[in-house]
């Protein structure tokens, strides 16, 4: 009966380390997955501000390349002119722009897959009524 008694000491003893050590496992690999995540988050943060620092640029290259234009049209043309003609020329683009936007949102809305329940309908009637 000794070694009964001494088996489920050395079993319990055995079952506390596994434990112990399952649970060391699982602290660890949350402490690398968090080592993990914070990297990517890092990794994610100076990749984004680089794409707005991008975008900034081509904003002000574009910038750029409208006031080079203009002082091409001033070259044959007074100042004021050249100036006026470009800035035309950008309203009659956000216009056209505009328009456009508002034709694809109007044939997007409502956001509802009509065909798709078309076909819904037309599976359904066909099931109840057994017709193929």
């Amino acid at each position: 009966m000794a070694t009964q008694a001494g088996d489920r000491r050395g079993l319990g003893a055995a079952a506390r380390l596994v434990s112990e050590r399952a649970s060391a496992i699982v602290r660890l690999e949350l402490q690398l997955a968090a080592a993990e995540l914070k990297k990517k988050v890092v990794s994610l943060g100076i990749g984004l501000a680089l794409l707005v620092g991008a975008a900034l640029f081509v904003f002000f290259a574009i910038g750029f390349a409208l006031a080079t234009v203009a002082a091409a049209l001033a070259t044959f043309l007074s100042t004021w002119l050249a100036l006026l003609i470009v800035t035309g020329s950008l309203v009659l683009l956000a216009g056209l722009l505009v328009a456009v936007g508002i034709v694809l949102i109007r044939r997007g809305t409502p956001p509802v897959p009509e065909q798709a329940i078309a076909e819904a309908r037309l599976t359904a009637e066909v099931l109840k009524n057994g017709k193929h």
